[in-house]
């Protein structure tokens, strides 16, 4: 479903069903998300919602950040994202965005960006095997052949020791399991991409067949 919301990471936690089932759940603050802009065919050849996330100091915007959530009658925001499609369509400008979208048992995918783990070697980054741990291999984590067609180059593609992790993920078909909206919290079960207190985008799941989305399995 083309709909979605802002918000930060806040952590992971356990809760129980009420059949005593035992589930790892990633904490989700979607307050504070207001929509800024929305974009239509006539005017901009596709169709979107603007959202903007967290507030942040006026001194810290500049002039065109002001503008532009001025006509929206908001705060300068930290996070600002845009949600294609026309499901968010009964939103007008300047309004509140809630955790309410979403339905306990509902599936959606979560994108933020991974945690940086530096540099890193091919056993690590792309899960080569090692070599032989003897004493007279000599070569236990190496990188492997570079290719014998042309030993001068190296041919573009190849998988090499580099800079690991710090990149933008999506994980899919994730359940919403409890909404707090007192506190505008989402629970989903599993983990998300990134560290605490790292900003998401919560979808409606491109993937989720009709009959996964089941609200009966509510906490």
């Amino acid at each position: 479903m083309a709909k979605g919301i802002l918000g930060k990471k806040i952590g992971m936690t356990q809760i129980f069903k009420e059949d005593g089932v035992l589930l790892p759940v990633t904490v989700i603050d979607v307050s504070s998300n207001t929509l800024l802009q929305k974009k239509t065919i006539e005017k901009d050849g596709y169709v979107a919602v603007q959202l903007g996330f967290e507030d942040k100091p006026q001194r810290l915007a500049n002039k065109p950040e002001l503008g532009h959530v001025s006509k929206a009658n908001a705060n300068p925001k930290r996070f600002i994202k845009e949600i294609l499609g026309a499901d968010m369509e009964q939103f007008e400008v300047g309004q509140t965005v809630n955790a309410d979208i979403f339905t306990e048992g509902e599936i959606v995918d979560v994108t933020g960006t991974s945690k940086g783990k530096g540099f890193q070697g091919v056993i690590k980054r792309y899960n080569f095997a090692r070599g032989p741990m003897a004493h007279g291999s000599k070569y236990h984590r190496g990188i492997g052949s570079m290719g014998a067609v042309d030993f001068a180059r190296i041919k573009k593609g190849k998988k090499m020791p580099g800079r690991m992790g710090g990149e933008r993920v999506t994980v899919q078909n994730l359940e919403v399991i409890k909404i707090d909206l007192e506190r505008n919290l989402l629970l989903i079960k599993g983990n998300v991409p990134g560290p605490r207190n790292s900003y998401v985008i919560v979808m409606g799941g491109v993937k989720a067949k009709k009959s996964a989305v089941n609200p009966s399995s509510s906490i």
